[in-house]
């Protein structure tokens, strides 16, 4: 699976499709239209077009892990997963974020690893020429994390489960690939009646839509309303996600 690259600038076949075949780099990045969008691969749910969009949830199972003992210039880290299996390169094009002395503060890139079962020893391949940079020992942590436009969802009502990344534009299937839009004017689902030029957040009180600013705790700004809300329409908000 290639690894995500944010910086790229991917001519997209076509933005408004979803592909069973993986087309660009995951997190690749596109201007059109004065608006920007990034590749993703959709997860077990369809997306719908006009939801907010946000990263796989996280599993606290898979922070903090305790490594197997490392040499500097290891180009393998060896971790005890907590109690959820891991599928067959479900953290390629991620990171293992050293999070506790020894080695705390590096953020290595996953090129892949097998399948694991509960509670089993995870092999996390490092796509870095040097290898690990500080030897890592059991008293190490490692943590997880996941190319957050690999397995994208809906975001869900009341709390959010993993970062925002983009808004629907095209009904994206199950597991297939295609393109979410981050920034610039866009369609979005609204809740409530959020008045022109007013910040918009979510989660919101229903699932994917964007809810004025106050009316919900723990929320993420995605952007701004063009025109004043409608209960349950598709308007134009401008996106500032990225």
């Amino acid at each position: 699976m290639p690894n995500f690259s944010g910086a790229v600038q991917i001519a997209p076949r076509n933005l408004w499709s979803s592909s069973t075949t993986q087309e660009a780099p995951l997190g690749a990045r596109f201007e059109a239209e004065g608006r920007t969008f990034r590749y993703c691969r959709a997860g077990a749910t369809a997306l719908v077009a006009g939801n907010v969009i946000q990263a796989p949830a996280q599993i606290t199972t898979h922070q903090q892990l305790t490594p197997a003992a490392a040499a500097a210039g290891a180009t393998q880290i060896v971790a005890a997963l907590g109690a959820t299996a891991a599928t067959a390169n479900q953290y390629a094009g991620g990171w293992a974020i050293i999070d506790t002395t020894p080695g705390e503060g590096y953020m290595y890139p996953i090129s892949g690893h097998a399948a694991v079962l509960s509670s089993g020893n995870i092999t996390l391949n490092i796509d870095r020429a040097s290898g690990i940079e500080v030897a890592l020992t059991t008293s190490s942590r490692v943590s997880l994390q996941a190319n957050p436009y690999n397995g994208v969802i809906q975001s869900p009502v009341t709390t959010l489960t993993g970062a925002v990344v983009g808004v629907a534009v095209y009904p994206i299937a199950i597991n297939g690939y295609g393109w979410i839009q981050t920034h610039g004017p866009a369609a979005v689902l609204i809740a409530g009646t959020p008045g022109v030029g007013l910040a918009v957040v979510v989660p919101a009180t229903a699932a994917g839509a964007v809810v004025i600013d106050g009316a919900a705790t723990a929320t993420k700004v995605v952007g701004s309303m063009m025109v004043t809300g409608v209960d349950g329409k598709i308007q134009a908000v401008l996106l500032t996600i990225n």
